[in-house]
């Protein structure tokens, strides 16, 4: 995602309301943007609803007027899909052909709840991690096995956001707005919603993070949270020192103190734990994987991934085929430390 505070110009936001999506999900998706631009006493954002027809009707007895048609080809920043219901049924080429070319445009793409769903049928995600609301996960998988899904709240990899749903989004609009203008104002909009609790994407409640980590500290797992929404997209240290609200030397201190290791060298060991899932779990090649995990080259991230476990990607792969993953096994099992 851009790094927008010093612009002008409001972020662009659309949202895509698939017929039959869910009131919770498309509130906790937008109205922390409404937020945002109510406590900055200016624009941060543009909200802006597209559809096929003029009315998109909810799950429910309300509707949404679409200001948009989708032969609108402005430029956005960010379009999210949001449905609900029965996304899998959903068929309609104009959407999808829209969808395609927005992806073309090089526009972030996102889904909410089984929006997800609709960018698959798309064609938008292939290569790309991403997750879905549980109950549509299992379909979804059959129907397209070589999807990336991840039961997470919500997945940010590189162009594309996915959410879960429910009040999921106000996790990701936390975690987006963070990285657009930093981590105070971020909760400034949370306790505004009485959202108190920001979950992390890999977590269903922040308290797993904290036990996960073993820290307590507000400003690392800020800066954790951070890194694995951007795997493929790595951030820089002053970039995450923003997010955490303090400078990128308090940041390395922070670090040293609590993992007796530098900011950037806990980010690396981030990104190739979810190196080792994707090259144990699914067959891409190498160079995509690389490229998942925000690696220059295939020969860069070779290298990373031999001297930090100790074998090459193509002989971890190997060990697991044949069953012999010993030594190697045992640094992917503990992931960053």
């Amino acid at each position: 995602m851009d790094q927008i505070g010093s612009k002008e110009d409001p972020f662009r936001v659309g949202v895509l309301a698939v017929p039959g999506f869910a009131l919770m999900s498309y509130a906790c998706t937008v109205e922390p943007f409404r937020a945002a631009n109510l406590l900055s006493g200016r624009p941060l954002y543009e909200v802006s609803h597209f559809g096929s027809t003029e009315i998109a009707q909810s799950s429910g007895a309300a509707s949404l007027v679409c200001d948009r048609r989708l032969t609108d080809v402005r430029m956005l920043d960010l379009l999210l899909v949001v449905a609900g219901g029965a996304p899998e049924k959903f068929v309609d080429v104009n959407t999808f052909d829209w969808l395609r070319r927005c992806a073309r445009r090089g526009i972030t793409l996102g889904g909410v709840s089984g929006g997800p769903v609709i960018l698959a049928k798309a064609g938008v995600m292939d290569g790309r991690r991403m997750t879905v609301h549980w109950e549509h996960a299992p379909g979804l998988s059959e129907l397209h096995p070589a999807l990336l899904i991840e039961r997470k709240l919500y997945v940010i990899d590189r162009d594309r956001v996915t959410c879960g749903g429910g009040t999921a989004p106000l996790d990701l609009m936390h975690a987006l707005i963070a990285d657009h203008h930093g981590a105070v104002f971020a909760r400034q909009i949370s306790d505004w919603f009485l959202h108190t609790d920001i979950r992390a994407a890999a977590e269903p409640q922040r308290a797993g993070l904290v036990e996960r980590l073993g820290v307590r500290s507000p400003r690392v797992l800020d800066a954790v949270s951070a890194m694995e929404d951007h795997v493929a997209d790595p951030l820089t240290l002053p970039q995450l020192a923003l997010v955490s609200g303090v400078t990128a030397r308090q940041m390395n201190r922070l670090f040293e103190a609590e993992f007796q290791t530098s900011t950037m060298a806990y980010y690396r060991k981030v990104r190739l734990d979810v190196a080792l899932r994707l090259i144990g779990g699914t067959s891409m090649l190498i160079g995509d994987v690389a490229q998942a995990t925000g690696f220059s080259s295939a020969a860069h991230f070779s290298q990373v991934f031999s001297r930090d476990l100790g074998a090459s990607p193509q002989a971890y792969r190997k060990s697991l085929v044949s069953r012999d993953v010993s030594g190697l096994g045992s640094a992917a099992k503990r992931g960053p430390t």
